[in-house]
């Protein structure tokens, strides 16, 4: 029995109702970096799961003892202005993340592309094979200075989001640091140039798309991912091996969830007998982007 005996006005109640209110919508997406991604149907449902559960919270507080409700929404409150001073978790975080949950639920489609990878996954025309080979030798993920460029750069964003989506966030932010500092540089007119990983980290991350390609291949594998290179008609590209279609899924409400400016969209993807792969070039605001276009003469493994 609650111990709560008194008696309120119904503008106390309204009050209280509305702390209550104020409580749940910090503390939702607050709590749901803790929970593990729930997908069911193609729907990721943990963000109302955590609504779920501070509703509930608020309701016990109310039900035992209605004037608690007010040290809870100071303490939520005064967490998340902490946060704001120390750059973590904070309220920008929190209108991201229902923007996400809304984004990834109802606004970012998939987009699987239908080409010659699909039909002929391991074909590789003639005059393209001196481009494999020169790319493929130079793709370096064990070398100490790539090493520690990638560890350094996984760690500059999105580390509040590590509860919640794990290694993932280490990826993310390594394509994140790449993709918004690299610069197109044309190779020479009188031949194909390709530079190792160390090369472009030390020239200030500059290269064409191929040099684009190994860099990122070769420093997302260097903490753990699988990645490949997938050469189209006058363009060369980096993919990120998703796993499954539930991986799959749980890598797009990340991506969504973290890249929110502008808006995912749609998620354009390669997928072979169950196998999903994501486009991260640097023509694309956010891993997942659209493709340049779909003839593609070649691809990598690496």
């Amino acid at each position: 029995m609650a111990i709560d005996e008194s008696k309120y006005t119904s503008f106390q109640q309204f009050l209280l109702n509305l702390l209550s209110l104020l409580t749940v919508i910090p503390l939702a997406p607050y709590l749901n970096r803790y929970i593990p991604q729930i997908v069911a149907g193609g729907w990721h449902l943990d963000m109302m799961v955590s609504i779920i559960l501070s509703f509930l919270f608020t309701r016990l507080l109310l039900w035992i003892f209605k004037p608690l409700i007010i040290p809870a929404f100071a303490l939520v409150t005064g967490i998340l202005a902490f946060n704001y001073f120390s750059g973590r978790y904070t309220f920008n975080n929190v209108l991201n993340d229902y923007k996400g949950m809304v984004q990834g639920n109802w606004g970012a489609k998939d987009n699987k592309m239908l080409d010659i990878l699909s039909l002929y996954p391991t074909r590789v025309e003639t005059y393209r094979d001196k481009t494999v080979k020169g790319i493929k030798d130079k793709v370096n993920f064990k070398d100490s200075l790539v090493r520690n460029f990638s560890v350094r750069h996984s760690l500059e964003n999105f580390d509040e989001y590590f509860p919640k989506y794990g290694k993932t966030v280490r990826y993310l932010s390594l394509f994140r640091y790449i993709n918004t500092h690299f610069k197109y540089v044309q190779d020479s007119r009188r031949d194909e140039y390709f530079a190792t990983p160390q090369e472009t980290i030390m020239n200030g991350l500059g290269g064409d798309c191929d040099d684009h390609s190994i860099l990122m291949a070769s420093c997302l594998q260097s903490i753990g991912a699988r990645c490949r290179i997938v050469l189209i008609q006058g363009h060369a590209y980096p993919e990120l091996y998703c796993g499954n279609k539930e991986d799959f899924e749980a890598l797009k409400q990340a991506i969504v969830t973290l890249f929110p400016k502008p808006a995912v969209r749609e998620i354009y993807y390669h997928e072979m007998k169950g196998h999903y792969w994501i486009n991260l070039d640097y023509t694309a605001r956010h891993p997942g982007g659209p493709y340049m276009n779909d003839k593609v003469y070649a691809l990598i493994e690496l």
